[in-house]
């Protein structure tokens, strides 16, 4: 493995989604992101991702079938895996097909129901990804895997796959997005998947009992990263740990936390073509318009000094929605204005359907995703409302303040590591932080959002900041060479 700081690496990403081809949530942002970053530091990238035939299609990147088809004996059958191949930003993209596998409704499942073969369909996508990547690069200088889905290959790559020369020596970064999904089945598909059984032990991939594939990258893998530093402290303790944390501390010397960019190209008011007018933290009144645009668009009664709280959002437990819920009615009584976006768990949607329909001319509630209205209520807002139980990096934040949309979030992973805090620091602030996570630590913060919101010199002030904040990859991008190459 080459460790010269000025040698160019060839990294090859492992993934089981990557925008802009195959997106459920913030994991494909950043393997969609992050390798242009690396590229961009002279590093020679590409991404195995599976052939998701529907969402590929859908996404209009041209596609090319190689000459080339991985057989791979699983579960019994011998299966083959036709490669195929896309190229975006001069990034090689390398997809696998298999129709019955990848060409369905979901990445992951149907609805909130996960496929009951996920184990199987991405132990399969696992061993065909450490075939191609042996087969088409003459070396391998790191494999970068990321959460359960690809959990099981660096333990793979030790034990099964040490005679493919190009692979062997590579090493192994495995990259926790979020620890509350860790790819839990049972032990009956240890043999029909084959994998290595002399490490299902405590120190292994065994869990209860039960296979899991988190534990496999762990154990496995010669380096770990998550994506903030105040999370990689926190997975550490039983409250966040989701009874990993005993494990996790035992592999703590090679933990690291990097905090997530964001594409800059994709997310700028200042050549946004989602959004009514263009602005910038300079000049400011295209956000006046965006916000009168996002009104009319929504039916809300229109007002320029009417507080506008918007929320982009999974809608689960964990984006403490709920929190929000109990708090909604007596904002909307206030006078103010709200517009949500999201899905999830059917009972919040009922709730909030209900909600809108009985404050119609104050609040609007998409159920569902739409990329451009997303962009359009991160330029139109006044406050994003962002109070995770839990938050292993986050984008909302991220995106929310590069449109000048002020977060009120919970202090906690990498809200806690992005937003500074009006009460902890006046001259830096960038929107509003609280501990709890309660319905009424909530409401305060949120309530003292609206009157620094009508202090219009000390919002105009706080918005500049979160607008010309560096959310860019850069700073991380080199973060990764460091862990890549050792020096981390």
């Amino acid at each position: 493995m080459k460790s010269t700081a000025n040698i160019p690496l060839n990294i090859v990403f492992i993934a089981s989604e990557a925008a802009p081809l195959a997106k459920s949530g913030g994991l494909a942002d950043v393997t969609g992101a992050l390798p242009c970053a690396l590229q961009a530091q002279g590093h020679q990238l590409s991404i195995i991702l599976p052939f998701y035939r529907r969402d590929i299609a859908a996404s209009g990147v041209v596609t090319e079938a190689l000459n080339k088809s991985i057989e791979i004996w699983i579960d019994g059958i011998t299966r083959y895996a036709p490669l195929h191949r896309a190229e975006i930003n001069g990034i090689s993209y390398i997809l696998v097909e298999q129709d019955d596998f990848f060409d369905r409704d979901g990445l992951y499942g149907k609805g909130n129901d996960a496929y009951e073969d996920n184990l199987l369909r991405f132990v399969f996508f696992n061993r065909v990804a450490l075939e191609a990547a042996a087969r088409l690069h003459a070396h391998v200088d790191v494999i970068h895997c990321h959460d359960w889905q690809t959990g099981m290959i660096p333990l793979l790559l030790k034990t099964q796959y040490q005679h493919l020369p190009a692979i062997a020596q590579a090493k192994t970064v495995y990259t926790i997005h979020n620890l509350a999904y860790q790819g839990v089945f049972g032990n009956e598909w240890i043999h029909r998947l084959g994998l290595p059984d002399d490490y299902f032990h405590l120190d292994g991939y065994e869990f209860h009992g039960h296979i899991n594939c988190m534990k496999a990258g762990i154990a496995a893998a010669d380096a770990l990263t998550t994506v903030s530093p105040t999370y990689a402290e926190e997975i550490l303790t039983p409250a966040y740990g989701c009874q990993l944390e005993g494990f996790l501390r035992h592999h703590q010397q090679k933990l690291r936390g990097i905090v997530n960019g964001l594409d800059l190209l994709q997310y700028d008011p200042a050549t946004d073509e989602n959004i009514a007018r263009s602005y910038t933290a300079g000049r400011m009144t295209g956000k006046k318009t965006c916000k009168q645009a996002l009104q009319q668009e929504c039916e809300l009664a229109p007002s320029e000094n009417t507080p506008l709280l918007v929320l982009v959002s999974r809608l689960a437990e964990q984006k403490g929605v709920d929190l929000i819920l109990a708090r909604l009615e007596s904002w909307l009584a206030q006078g103010w204005q709200c517009v949500f976006l999201g899905s999830g768990d059917p009972w919040l949607e009922n709730q909030l359907h209900a909600m809108a329909a009985s404050h119609s001319q104050q609040m609007y509630f998409y159920c569902g995703f739409s990329n451009a209205l997303a962009h359009r209520i991160y330029a139109g807002g006044d406050i994003f409302l962002m109070p995770s139980r839990f938050e292993p990096c986050g984008l909302g934040q991220l995106i929310a303040m590069r449109y000048g949309t002020l977060p009120v979030v919970r202090r906690t992973g990498g809200l806690a590591d992005t937003v500074v805090d009006y009460h902890q620091d006046k001259r830096n602030s960038t929107g509003i932080a609280f501990d709890a996570a309660s319905a009424e630590a909530l409401d305060q913060a949120v309530q003292t959002a609206v009157r620094l919101y009508q202090q219009r010199h000390i919002w105009s002030r706080m918005r500049g900041r979160a607008m010309r904040r560096d959310s860019s990859w850069n700073a991380s991008a080199a973060s990764y060479a460091d862990v890549y190459t050792g020096r981390a």
